[in-house]
């Protein structure tokens, strides 16, 4: 899939807020606020991604806005839970260091040794730094199922190379 078709889930809607159509609005983006600056949202009704463009947004205990041709709130009481998603051409491009969360997923996690360690499978946050989650290899010498190895550059991430899908990291194999 190229860049152009690929969709990225960049938040979701809450309950229904008010009578006139207005939906909470939980945002997965770094700074809440910046959801909307991605336009169009893509919505799945019935399987498909559907454009829908932004009438109106406020804070309000959160996040709450308005879709262009949604007005009653029965009708917006449908979309609660639904993903909100862009296609990833409208994220901002990114310096060579940087990376969207994204990327990383499915590259292979070496040490600076050679070993390797398996896969990242998932990231979180800690609030000091973000945790790779790597599935370990199905024959790891160690046991491992998975390991969380933490993302601080430099220290533990010595290099992440985008072509070769791949991370090496400063990190023991047996922890």
């Amino acid at each position: 899939m190229s860049k152009q078709d690929e969709v990225i889930v960049v938040g979701k809607f809450g309950a229904s807020y008010g009578i006139r159509g207005w939906l909470k609005v939980v945002s997965f983006t770094d700074q809440p606020e910046s959801i909307f600056d991605y336009k169009p949202w893509l919505i799945q009704v019935k399987g498909e991604w559907v454009e829908f463009s932004v009438e109106s947004w406020k804070r309000h205990k959160g996040l709450v806005c308005k879709l262009k041709g949604l007005d009653v709130r029965e009708e917006a009481q449908t979309y609660t839970n639904l993903e909100i998603a862009v296609k990833a051409d409208v994220l901002p491009e990114l310096s060579e260091d940087e990376f969207y969360w994204r990327e990383l997923f499915g590259m292979e996690v070496v040490t600076t040794k050679g070993y390797a360690l398996g896969v990242v499978d998932d990231i979180f946050e800690t609030g000091s730094n973000d945790v790779l989650v790597v599935k370990a290899n199905l024959k790891d010498a160690f046991g491992k199922k998975e390991r969380l190895i933490p993302f601080i550059d430099e220290q533990v991430i010595k290099l992440i190379d985008r072509e070769a899908q791949r991370i090496e990291v400063d990190w023991d194999p047996g922890f």
